[in-house]
């Protein structure tokens, strides 16, 4: 017995020395915040500061409120009701997920621009010359919470719909019983039920939010992401720029205070372990085309279109750096995203099977720790993560210089490898999460056999648990790999010189205003988050028990 407790001990503290190391862009950033700044603090509180606050409460305010209404709706619609089309929307409305939302930004520009097709057919169609009409601009606060609301409406799409997929059908016909009509039963039975799923899904796409840069940087709205690299680059203050990331700290903080608040001290859960096929509602008439058509406006305006002008643009005309300098770039994009989804989903396997062997309050509090950075935008990562990798490469240079007389340089700033620790700080969580609810399903049963057969624990893991989560390592290695694509922030700032992916390369013909040059990366981008979106809507559609019952 002493050699497993050993393992689990040691795994234990691997998941503890995986925290700590995880953590220390975060807490580079709030050890600045009472640091000197020279003035620039004070300049930036008594000018921008106001607006970055402003904008940002605003922008969150309207996206959680535009992907609570149509995830919810749509969540509810594809689960309960019939109607045509109904099954091709369960896995299509997923696919606004793949389309990065600056990536949206730079579509939708060129599409509603005054050059741009639809107000030159409106022009073609009227007569009407350039102060004739009024069209709404695209580039403002308003057009930001439009477009990061129709990219991220599927993080509540399918937290809700698994959550309804999940409940019982005991529930809703003890409800219909009583006299609950098919609404009121929504209201008072299946959405106090998907409660936590619908708040966790608001919440992340919030998160996504505060963290987006290209967007809010394209449309010209500041906000605390955009003062952060103006900081950075432009005035070249990192102490300015982590004081402004400590209060975008606040904001994430906020939110997740908000997400635990909503629950308070309620909890709901299901009384019955019978699960059989969900009834559906047959839809008819207008009925029918009113679901059908609440389902098919976000996919349409979220995905199909901006990927048909996408293809358009680079059918017309695309890159003129097409050739090997794109191949290069989509390899260091494809590089960058293996070996991050590879490192992820093994450091969540050693830290889910820590918990597994040895649930204390040690590994469970590393879990946590090491999953907190997938709340903080990607600018902070980078900010918090480049001061701590800059004072050590300088030290260790001076250290050198005085000892040996010999230059080191820089040998983690600027770097490959610390560009990958900002990823795994950013989407750890993403891993970790899939890996333990995968790890979760498996009885605790299996391993006291294979124990009992003579396997220790690593042989366990590999030979018993491994193939039977096997699907659950497979989607947490696509989903890190998928976020590591469209990564832009932590990317712009913390890449190696002369090295870029295609999001930058995406970013910076956008930000010259060549976007059809920019449509190229743009849909590389998306073709490469399709096909693990629609593994991951279909497994979810699998997982439900009883899902193979019939009527």
């Amino acid at each position: 017995m002493g050699k497993p407790y050993r393992i689990n001990s040691s795994l234990s503290w691997i998941s503890l020395l995986i925290a700590a190391l995880f953590s220390i862009p975060i807490v580079s950033v709030l050890a600045n915040v009472f640091v000197p700044s020279g003035g620039a603090w004070r300049h930036l509180a008594e000018t921008v500061l106001p607006g970055y606050i402003a904008n940002t409460f605003l922008l969150v305010l309207g996206v959680g409120c535009g992907v609570l209404m149509l995830g919810l709706s749509t969540a509810w619609l594809v689960t309960m009701c019939r109607f045509p089309g109904r099954r091709i929307f369960e896995w299509a409305l997923i696919l606004p997920l793949a389309v990065p939302a600056y990536v949206m930004a730079y579509t939708y520009t060129d599409f509603l621009q005054y050059t741009g097709p639809l107000q030159a057919l409106l022009r073609d169609l009227t007569g009407w010359g350039l102060h004739d009409y009024w069209f709404p601009n695209i580039r403002s606060l308003g057009g930001a919470i439009v477009l990061l609301s129709l990219v991220l409406y599927p993080y509540v799409y399918l937290l809700a719909r698994a959550a309804f997929l999940e409940q019982s059908v005991c529930a809703l016909e003890v409800s219909r019983a009583l006299g609950c009509g098919p609404w009121s039963s929504f209201y008072r039975v299946a959405l106090p039920l998907a409660r936590p799923a619908i708040v966790g899904g608001v919440a992340l796409a919030l998160m996504e939010t505060i963290a987006d840069f290209g967007t809010v940087s394209f449309f010209g709205v500041p906000t605390f992401t955009t003062g952060i690299v103006r900081a950075w680059f432009s005035m070249g203050d990192r102490v300015a720029a982590a004081q402004l990331s400590s209060a975008l700290l606040c904001f994430v903080l906020v939110v997740v205070v908000l997400e635990r608040s909503s629950r308070g001290r309620a909890r709901y859960y299901h009384t019955s372990g019978k699960y059989q096929y969900l009834p559906s509602a047959k839809l008819r008439g207008w009925r029918a085309g009113a679901a059908s058509l609440v389902c098919a406006l976000p996919l349409f305006l979220g995905f199909l279109l901006p990927a048909a002008i996408l293809l358009g643009m680079t059918i017309e005309a695309g890159d003129s750096q097409f050739g090997p300098r794109f191949l290069r770039l989509a390899g260091n994009s494809f590089t960058l995203s293996a070996v991050t989804a590879v490192a992820a989903v093994l450091l969540a396997a050693v830290m889910a099977y820590a918990v597994r062997l040895s649930p204390g309050p040690l590994a469970l509090a590393a879990n946590r720790v090491a999953a907190m950075g997938y709340a903080v935008p990607g600018t902070v990562i980078a900010v918090g993560a480049l001061i701590p990798f800059a004072l050590f490469d300088n030290a260790l240079d001076a250290w050198m210089r005085a000892s040996f007389g010999i230059s080191t340089g820089l040998l983690l700033t600027g770097t490959i490898a610390a560009l990958v620790f900002a990823y795994l700080v950013r989407f750890l969580a993403v891993s970790l999460n899939t890996v333990e609810s995968g790890l979760g399903k498996i009885k605790p049963t299996m391993d006291d056999a294979a124990r009992s057969l003579g396997r220790g624990p690593g042989a366990t893991q590999a030979r018993i648990h491994a193939p039977l989560m096997w699907s659950s390592l497979l989607t947490a290695g696509l989903l890190v790999f998928v976020d590591v694509m469209k990564e832009l922030p932590a990317t712009l700032i913390m890449r190696p010189f002369n090295f870029d992916t295609l999001a930058v390369q995406a970013y910076n013909l956008a930000s010259d205003e060549r976007l059809t040059e920019a449509s190229t990366a743009s849909l590389a981008i998306v073709a490469v988050g399709i096909l693990p979106l629609i593994i991951l809507s279909r497994a979810i559609a699998r997982a439900r028990p009883g899902s193979r019952a019939k009527h």
